[in-house]
């Protein structure tokens, strides 16, 4: 699998969706720039949370480093997860208790030969097990130590047991209390008493029809007298009917007052009734619960009796074994104890942290001695090289250089020391075991920590691993002392039970002390067990911290050291090296004038070769085989000539490494070699080619403002391009030119930039030639004429011109000319920014005719409008050289402003982010550099 992921993942498909959690991809690990399956967790903006599924490890990646796989590695992944089974632990790993809990845990299983138990197997694949430390359950162990909390299924509660209605315990009501009140008091009311006022008493009656008649006088004085007592009586009768009348109201009063106190007290007395009723249905329910649990309660007692009944027997037996058992515990214990004395007999994490302070401070290597006085004569000797460097007057050039000479004596002497030095010291060895103790230490404290951890970090180490070391060894001694006391009492009773020797032990040396020795034992075993596997205190964990990060900076501080003196030691081996070959006789331009000796005579037979080649074509009897030869000696000798040229730069490129290192005076020595023109132009300028040395084709149909001729040079297919120069366009060419093939060749990845072979001027007319390969894809436009690209070529096309683009703007050069004629075509699979017109200005190149695509100019709006041309200039070619693609046959035209193309008909969105995805394929450091192009990209798109 290894084998068929580093095969296919680098030319694999990337990600251009959003990826899917049940899909398996391939990723580019950071740390060893592999491929490795991988399944995606989470997803913010560009950046991807993939677990690696057959490692288990996970990592945050850019989308740029995930690919797409093939069905046939869609399996299964090769690595389980699996975790403990019985607790959890907080979420909060931060935490002081969190990390105390899990470095407990390391202590139990790390380097162990562990037992584990499938229990079950999670939803999401995860296997639960229960793992075992030879005897020792390493989950009990963590919840006895309170790190963890138990997570095992709990039983379900009892479903509650349902209540009888309180109702049904009260019978139904046949007649209330205040039914019986208020009949009693209903019957006693008092009747209304009729008056009778036209009737009169019968006294009076019968008075009335017994009187004699009497006198007239008599009987009118007689009727006034009857007539006044009438009055008077019907007067007292009346008033005594009024007071009758407000005694019956006052009785209805009362009457009436009573009756609403009877109601009230009828009402009152029907609560508490209720009151009563509900009381009873309380005290009811509480009876059946109390019912229910003296039944389970008498169940209990009697499945008590016959369990202790049952019992009985085991008790005894276990009363017989209880001494077994009691020792058998004791000896689990002290097998436990000298398990872990014999684990902690070997290198334990003090151990390890002592041993490695003592092998970076006790075996440290110093600075050289030789060093110092190295570095005195190298600024010496710098200083010479600058006044030779300096100086334009060849008299005094003798003088400095036979001083610089000297210094370099004296230098020579001081390398020779320090190499001599240098190699009795064992660096190699000594930077060799820096690096395994500073891994070793790393893989077991975590990483480094840059915080200043103090002078004193090692003795307070030290001070705290003797304290340490202290209390282990007492505990140790006293379980020591208690197990032999315990091998003691063995001894004497071994003596007791022998019947066939003699003894001085007694009964009660014996019988005595036995439960004694086995507590003080068991006491001191779970002691040092209790030690053992104490985890450290937050002051303790910080000393070894702050011991942990002195040792690491003193190993990186020597390691700085070792470094330096080791850069120093290759770089003076190399200047020593370099002069040896000086060392009786200084270089110089001899070969060089010999090499362009030879130029001159093979250009000058050449020259003459081509005048009896002419001679011979105009003759008018043509000799073939004659005029065949000579096209063969003519061959020859171009390619003689072509060879010596190739000396030529190489040996420039000699003498010009050797001007820029030990002898910088070549150059004013021999000036006649003209060796600042090599190096100015950083080799391009071939004063030794001219157009007249070169068999040429015309490319009529490419040429234009300028002729283009096809020729080889050195066995390779290239291109002639001719500029008309004066002084002033010379001068710029030459800046321009030089500029341009610097940015490429100082660049580690030189693709999609179109590479300058040479450049030489004309001698016999005044024009300038820059020399490139021919490639015979053509460019953009003519492939776009021919046969368009498609979507994929397009973005591969677009991806090699952003890289181009991105070697000219990291040294600061502005294209300006980039255009369908200027991009090249490579087997339609990536782009080439071909290079522009180097005798003339940005300027002059943005606003030239040729920027053009189609019907859409390629000109930016701030250029139009004045200002000078940018990168993000070059950048609004590259959106509309995008645009153009997609939609070649589209008629442009211009906004209300005069300045954009109005591109509202046009569907833009796939086009941005097919360019995005283009700009995306590199990863690393150019990541962030592709960024600002595209947001440069997206200023002047977006506007369209």
């Amino acid at each position: 699998m290894t084998n068929m992921l580093s095969e296919k993942c680098p030319v694999a498909r990337r990600l251009m969706s959003n990826p899917s959690p049940q899909k398996i991809y391939a990723a580019l690990f950071s740390e060893d720039g592999c491929w490795y399956r991988c399944k995606v967790l989470q997803q913010t903006e560009d950046k991807l949370e993939v677990s690696y599924m057959d490692y288990g490890n996970t990592e945050v990646i850019s989308r740029s480093a995930l690919v797409e796989l093939s069905e046939g590695l869609q399996t299964a992944s090769l690595a389980k997860k699996y975790r403990f089974w019985g607790f959890h632990v907080s979420s909060d790993q931060d935490s002081a208790h969190f990390l105390q809990g899990k470095t407990f845990l390391q202590n139990l299983i790390f380097g162990k030969k562990l037992r584990i138990q499938k229990k079950s197997v999670c939803f999401d694949g995860t296997i639960l097990v229960q793992a075992f430390q030879g005897n020792l359950d390493i989950g009990e162990e963590v919840l006895k130590m309170k790190f963890a909390k138990l997570s095992l299924p709990e039983n379900s509660p009892q479903p509650s047991r349902v209540l009888q209605d309180p109702s049904a315990l009260w019978p139904h009501r046949v007649l209330e209390r205040g039914d019986l009140e208020m009949s009693p008091s209903l019957g006693s009311m008092p009747k209304l008493r009729p008056a009778f006022t036209d009737q009169k008493p019968q006294a009076h009656k019968e008075k009335a029809t017994t009187t004699p008649l009497q006198p007239a006088n008599l009987l009118k004085k007689k009727m006034d007298q009857e007539l006044m007592e009438e009055n008077e009586r019907l007067k007292a009768e009346r008033g005594t009917q009024q007071q009758g009348a407000l005694l019956l109201e006052r009785e209805l009063r009362d009457t009436r007052a009573e009756l609403q106190r009877a109601n009230l007290a009828v009402l009152k007395e029907t609560k508490e009734v209720e009151k009563l009723k509900a009381g009873n249905g309380v005290l009811q329910q509480k009876m059946d619960i109390l019912q229910n649990q003296l039944k389970e309660t008498r169940l209990a007692l009697e499945l008590a009796q016959q369990e202790k009944q049952k019992n009985a027997g085991e008790v005894e037996k276990l009363l017989e074994t209880a001494a077994g058992d009691k020792l058998g515990k004791l000896a689990e214990k002290v097998d436990l104890v000298r398990n872990v004395r014999k684990h902690s007999s070997s290198s334990t994490v003090g151990d390890s942290l002592l041993q490695a302070i003592t092998i970076v401070m006790n075996n440290r290597l110093s600075i050289p001695v030789a060093m110092e006085k190295l570095e005195v004569a190298w600024k010496e000797y710098s200083h010479a090289q600058e006044m030779v460097k300096a100086c334009q007057m060849r008299k005094e050039l003798v003088d400095l250089i036979d001083h610089r000479n000297k210094v370099r004596c004296a230098l020579v002497t001081a390398v020779d020391d320090y190499i001599q030095e240098v190699d009795g010291l064992p660096i190699s060895e000594r930077m060799d075991m820096l690096e395994h103790v500073a891994v070793s230490l790393t893989a077991v404290f975590g990483p480094f920590l840059a915080d200043d951890a103090g002078e004193r970090a090692f003795h307070q180490f030290s001070e705290w691993k003797s304290r340490k070391q202290q209390e282990s060894q007492s505990v140790r001694e006293r379980t020591d002392t208690a197990l032999q006391s315990l091998c003691s009492w063995f001894s004497d009773a071994g003596k007791f039970f022998c019947l066939s020797s003699k003894t001085s032990v007694c009964l009660s040396d014996v019988f005595v002390g036995l439960d004694a020795l086995l507590k003080r034992a068991e006491l001191d075993l779970f002691k040092e067990l209790e030690v053992s596997q104490t985890e450290q205190k937050d002051q303790d964990v910080q000393i070894v911290s702050g011991a942990f990060n002195k040792v690491i900076q003193e190993i990186q501080r020597e390691q700085s050291l070792l470094c330096n003196i080791r850069e120093k030691y290759l770089q003076n081996l190399q200047f020593k090296e370099e002069l040896h070959q000086w060392q009786n006789n200084s270089p110089n331009a001899d070969k060089l004038f010999l090499i362009k000796k030879s130029i001159r005579s093979l250009r000058s037979r050449l020259r003459w070769r081509l005048v009896e080649e002419g001679s011979l074509e105009e003759a008018e009897e043509q000799d073939l085989t004659e005029i065949v030869k000579k096209k063969e000696e003519i061959a020859e000798t171009r390619n003689a000539l072509f060879h010596e040229i190739s000396q030529e730069k190489d040996e420039y490129k000699k003498l010009s490494v050797l001007a820029k290192g030990g002898f910088p005076e070549l150059p004013l020595l021999y000036p006649e070699a003209d060796i600042l023109s090599y190096m100015t132009s950083e080799g391009l300028l071939v004063k030794s080619l001219d157009r007249e040395v070169f068999d040429t084709e015309p490319m009529r149909e490419l040429s234009g403002r300028r002729p283009l001729l096809c020729t080889e040079f050195q066995g390779q297919r290239v291109i002639l391009k001719g500029y008309a120069i004066d002084e002033e366009t010379e001068a710029r060419m030459l800046e321009g030119a030089t500029a341009y093939h610097r940015a490429r060749m100082f660049t580690e990845e030189q693709a999609g930039l179109l590479p300058l072979v040479a450049l030489f001027l004309g001698k016999s007319d005044p024009l300038a030639y820059v020399m490139v390969p021919y490639f015979t894809g053509g460019s953009l436009k003519v492939v776009q004429k021919s046969s368009p690209l498609t979507a994929s070529e397009t973005v591969g096309v677009m991806r090699g011109m952003a890289l181009g683009l991105r070697t000219l703007h990291s040294s600061g050069i502005t294209h300006g000319s980039l255009h369908p004629g200027n991009v090249f075509v490579l087997n339609r699979e990536q782009g080439m920014v071909g290079d522009f017109d180097f005798t003339k200005t940005a300027e002059q190149r943005a606003v030239d005719s040729a920027m053009v695509a189609g019907s859409l100019s390629l000109v930016a709006p701030e250029v139009r409008q004045g200002q000078p041309p940018s990168q993000s200039s070059d950048m609004y070619c590259v959106g509309c050289l995008l645009l153009w693609l997609h939609f070649p046959d589209a008629r442009y035209t211009l906004k209300t402003d005069g300045l954009i193309p109005d591109t509202s008909e046009l569907k833009l969105v796939s086009v941005v982010l097919l360019f995005y995805a283009a700009h995306k394929l590199p990863s690393g450091d150019n990541e962030s550099l592709l960024k600002n192009l595209i947001n440069d990209f997206c200023f002047y798109f977006i506007a369209l």
